[in-house]
């Protein structure tokens, strides 16, 4: 089942999950033209971008190629260009929930090293900045990203994760 809710908000940005439209697309065709299967997560611990949360033992996952950027340069009409980056994420097979409603940045998704990625209204990247933050202290980031916010330039934030450098979720400055 899916709801609209598809974001968690501060009075300053709010933090999105893959929007539902989106994921049916990649559910049926990924953002690299490839239809992908889905497997069985045996173990758990997958960080899903559609609910911003955890696989738990036995859910059906599919890694799919996102490409986040572009989707949002199609919906603002921005031109990131060589910005434009297309990698792996991990989603429910089927329809979900969407997040938790409420609550701000999930900290639940957080791990030890994380970059804010700031982008302008073109898509072009304006800077990062690194988090090196453990799980317990993953409520910190909320700060770190107003001060982002602070910057006027600063249109969408990508939250990656250093390690692979895979999208872990969007944040908007709100409207």
């Amino acid at each position: 089942m899916t709801t609209a809710i598809t974001s968690t908000s501060t009075s300053t940005y709010e933090v999105r999950a893959i929007p539902p439209a989106v994921l049916r697309e990649l559910r049926e065709r990924d953002d690299a033209g490839v239809a992908r299967e889905s497997v069985t997560d045996a173990e758990g611990g997958a960080p899903l971008r559609c609910c911003l949360r955890h696989s738990e033992a036995g859910e059906r996952l599919v890694l799919v190629a996102y490409a986040p950027l572009r989707r949002w340069a199609a919906e603002t009409g921005a031109e990131p260009g060589a910005y434009d980056e297309c990698g792996p994420v991990f989603i429910h097979a089927e329809e979900c929930a969407g997040p938790a409603p409420g609550g701000g940045y999930p900290v639940e998704m957080h791990g030890a090293l994380r970059v804010l990625r700031a982008y302008d209204v073109r898509g072009h990247i304006l800077g990062g900045t690194l988090l090196e933050l453990p799980q317990e202290r993953a409520a910190e980031v909320e700060h770190a990203l107003r001060e982002v916010f602070a910057d006027p330039a600063v249109a969408l934030v990508h939250v990656r994760a250093v390690l692979f450098g895979c999208f872990m979720a969007e944040v908007r400055r709100r409207r």
